[in-house]
């Protein structure tokens, strides 16, 4: 209760005052809104909702955009491993090495499983065909000196790079088909010369006197031997396996 003075003495007045409970903000004095203010009041709700507008937007945007950037994520990221996907993908067992579906059936069955057989042969190479161009011609009259071919055909062997066994070898293949003689012939065939070609006519690539000449022959015989079968070992293999080289 308190006490107001006015001008005609003191009058004591009733002043009932409400407690509420306080609190650490502090109180904001309240104000009556008449008609005349309710328009400046509006106008400040108004200026308020223009500042936050720009705020909004931005936020949109930006949540437009890490939107994208997951739905993107989706497509990259492998759903197996969990990590980023590579080029080298590799199968993950996600059964822990149980089959991916698995049926039990009552009763009996059965199944017929047939197996295929197959048989590997190996590859012959077939002989040259005769040379028809080689009917009716005939072999010069010379006389061949097997010795002086072999003498010739080592230094061209050492000259080659080849060992004492590769001339060896080159000894045998060569006493096989023509005996060394630089006329022989094979009258089936065609084939003609020391190394025996077929036909003849290819030594002229080695010398044009490859008819009577052994050391053209033996150039063109070694040539041959080299780019088809490496060497003459390796040539002589092949005559002892078919019968031909």
């Amino acid at each position: 209760m308190g006490r107001h003075s006015g001008e005609h003495g003191e009058t004591p007045i009733d002043v009932n005052v409400e407690h509420r409970s306080t609190s650490t903000a502090p109180s904001v004095p309240r104000r009556s809104v008449t008609a005349d203010a309710a328009p400046s009041r509006i106008a400040t709700h108004g200026s308020r909702s223009r500042v936050t507008s720009p705020v909004k937007q931005a936020a949109t945007v930006v949540f437009a955009f890490l939107a994208s950037v997951g739905f993107l994520m989706v497509n990259v990221v492998d759903p197996y491993s969990g990590a980023t996907a590579s080029a080298s993908y590799e199968p993950v067992d996600r059964f822990g090495g149980q089959q991916a579906q698995e049926i039990d059936v009552d009763g009996d069955y059965a199944v017929a499983v047939a197996s295929e057989g197959y048989l590997v042969e190996k590859y012959v190479e077939p002989e040259p065909e005769p040379d028809p161009s080689s009917a009716g011609w005939a072999p010069p009259a010379v006389v061949p000196d097997p010795g002086s071919a072999q003498a010739y055909a080592a230094g061209a062997v050492a000259a080659r790079g080849w060992g004492g066994g590769e001339f060896d070898c080159l000894v045998a293949l060569w006493n096989k088909e023509s005996g060394w003689r630089v006329n022989a012939m094979n009258p089936s065939s065609g084939a003609y010369g020391i190394p025996q070609a077929l036909p003849g006519s290819k030594m002229a690539t080695a010398g044009a006197d490859w008819a009577t000449n052994a050391a053209t022959q033996i150039e063109w015989g070694l040539g041959y031997i080299s780019g088809r079968y490496g060497t003459p070992c390796g040539a002589w293999a092949h005559s002892q396996s078919v019968g031909w080289y």
